[in-house]
């Protein structure tokens, strides 16, 4: 047994292997190094640099890799943005068409399963219209305000990112108020060329009202909300999936029961 004191033992260990105990350091450090950054991740500091993330606050959030491109290549950001209204007009047409289709078909045969798809294809061409027009018209009162936004590298229902960090409360109420009129002007296009003489029609006619009702739920509590706070994104965080349900809940039932007065009517 050594009668050396363990101080002693270590500095022989170090004369003997230095490579190794430099080694067992730099190890000890790097745990160092993660407990530091892990204190760093539950800092309030990393709550204040999220709210600079375009991608905090979105309804539907992103995923990471739908991070968009640099703001300064702005031919990319116009070839996608090209991209994704020729998508998003092809929706358009598609749910226009199927529709009628659907509704000629209906008219001619008189079959069940013509008219069940009938009323199918009218619910998902309404909600599709109303949609469509109120994201689009976010992004025109985005670009009315001459907001900072930028253009998803990902296809898919949102038109734009908003950048929370870089835009006004101003900025933010103009590009919410604005959707909400698109959504209006596109239940008025179709209540306006459609009449509601049957049941496929007077379905078409109320599930874009529905979905202009569901998209009021959940945003005119955010805008007014944001007027009065100023940080519209914190308001933005408090749309979850409760608030979500309910507003579905109460858009579909609100769909029916104008249906049926509809039907009633005529």
């Amino acid at each position: 047994m050594s009668t050396e004191s363990p101080e002693r033992q270590e500095e022989q260990a170090v004369e003997h292997h230095p490579e190794e105990h430099v080694a067992e350091h730099a190890h000890e450090h790097e745990h160092e190094h993660e407990h530091e950054h892990e204190h760093e991740a539950a800092s309030p500091d990393s709550v204040e640099v999220a709210a600079d993330n375009p991608l905090v606050g979105q309804p539907f959030p992103l995923e990471e890799d739908e991070i968009p491109e640099s703001a300064t290549h702005p031919e990319q950001s116009r070839a996608r943005l090209a991209k994704l209204a020729r998508n998003h007009g092809l929706v358009f047409l598609v749910a226009i068409l199927s529709f009628a289709a659907a509704d000629t078909w209906s008219t001619l045969s008189g079959l069940l399963i013509a008219d069940l798809l009938c009323v199918i294809t009218a619910a998902l061409a309404g909600i599709s219209i109303t949609t469509l027009a109120h994201e689009w018209f976010h992004y025109f009162g985005a670009r009315f305000s001459k907001a900072h936004i930028n253009i998803p590298t990902r296809q898919g229902l949102f038109v734009y990112l908003w950048d929370f960090g870089a835009n006004t409360t101003g900025q933010f109420l103009i590009m919410s108020i604005a959707g909400s009129i698109g959504g209006a002007l596109g239940v008025i296009l179709l209540w306006a060329t459609v009449p509601a003489d049957t049941l496929a029609r007077a379905v078409l006619c109320s599930a874009a009202v529905a979905s202009f009702i569901y998209s009021a739920l959940i945003e005119w509590p955010v805008i007014k909300r944001a007027r009065l706070s100023g940080d519209p994104l914190a308001e933005l965080s408090q749309i979850d999936k409760p608030l979500l349900s309910r507003s579905f809940l109460v858009a579909s039932l609100s769909g029916i029961v104008l249906t049926m007065v509809l039907m009633a009517v005529n």
